[in-house]
């Protein structure tokens, strides 16, 4: 059993990002996968996560206790979320948006944001970081969470959104190849 922690403001598309995964995982793998939300009442701009639980068999309890793997879009959901993260978990952040203040994880960091405004929309920068979880976990295939898109992004701009993936995904494989490096 797999439990992930994907965290940001409300309007980064944090509660997409476990659809996504979910779907993937699920819909398109055939696994087994619960998926759970909260946000603040501000919606837009308020502390938001997502939790997904995946299991190749039935998930009995939906909700995840310490996340394995915890993704990060703000500093302020890195500060709540952080503590809660398993001890040899993996942390994924927003490299321009996180500032972590403890060594004592392996953290994995893309300018997620950044590569979205490059590629002219700020509000990818969630699928630039699935495509960086995809490629650091190695939880479902990137063929999978392509196949995932249609239904949960909008169709005019599926073409931005794989593009946006393939960014964090390229990105991810260079992070792992540096890191077999050193």
């Amino acid at each position: 059993m797999t439990e992930i922690r994907f965290s940001g403001y409300g309007g980064q598309g944090i509660i997409r990002c476990a659809m996504i995964a979910g779907k993937a995982f699920s819909v398109v793998e055939g696994k087994h996968t619960t998926m759970t939300q909260s946000f603040g009442p501000e919606a837009r701009g308020g502390a938001c996560s997502s939790q997904l639980v995946a299991s190749d068999e039935r998930v009995l309890y939906p909700y995840i206790t310490k996340p394995e793997v915890l993704v990060c879009m703000s500093q302020e959901a890195y500060e709540k979320y952080e503590p809660n993260l398993r001890e040899n978990g993996t942390l994924i952040i927003d490299k321009d948006l996180v500032k972590p203040n403890s060594q004592k994880r392996k953290i994995y960091s893309v300018p997620a944001t950044r590569f979205a405004e490059e590629l002219g929309n700020r509000i990818i920068a969630n699928l630039v970081m699935m495509g960086f979880f995809t490629a650091i976990t190695q939880f479902v295939s990137p063929e999978s969470m392509k196949k995932a898109l249609p239904g949960l992004v909008p169709d005019r701009y599926l073409d931005l959104n794989y593009k946006a993936f393939d960014k964090g995904y390229e990105y991810g494989l260079k992070v792992l190849e540096e890191e077999k490096k050193s």
